[in-house]
């Protein structure tokens, strides 16, 4: 995505939650953790294409819902012993908007 799209407000999303985006490249998890920081990945985990955004998010890292494989939402690498990896977004928050 070239320009940014606002989306919501910081605080549409709870902490620690996640809002679904629709794209013209897909879906795309954002996340919001415990201290506010945002996040944005490809909302199917690689492994068997589990909804990320329904994941629980700890800290900077999200799980995945359908087998518990923990993604780090800064770089979207699997964690642990799995391997694989979900795109990443960029995106900021500004004046308490989330930009996408």
């Amino acid at each position: 995505m070239s320009q940014l799209i606002d989306i919501a407000a910081l605080e549409d999303i709870p902490p620690q939650g996640a809002r679904v985006v629709r794209t013209p490249q897909g879906c795309v998890a954002v996340f919001r953790t415990a201290d506010d920081r945002v996040f944005a990945l490809d909302d199917r985990c690689p492994h068997k294409g589990g909804p990320l955004s329904e994941g629980i998010v700890h800290g900077t890292s999200v799980t995945c819902p359908l087998h518990n494989w923990v993604f780090d939402m800064a770089t979207g690498q699997a964690q642990g012993a799995d391997s694989g990896t979900v795109a990443t977004h960029a995106v900021r928050v500004e004046g308490g908007r989330i930009l996408l």
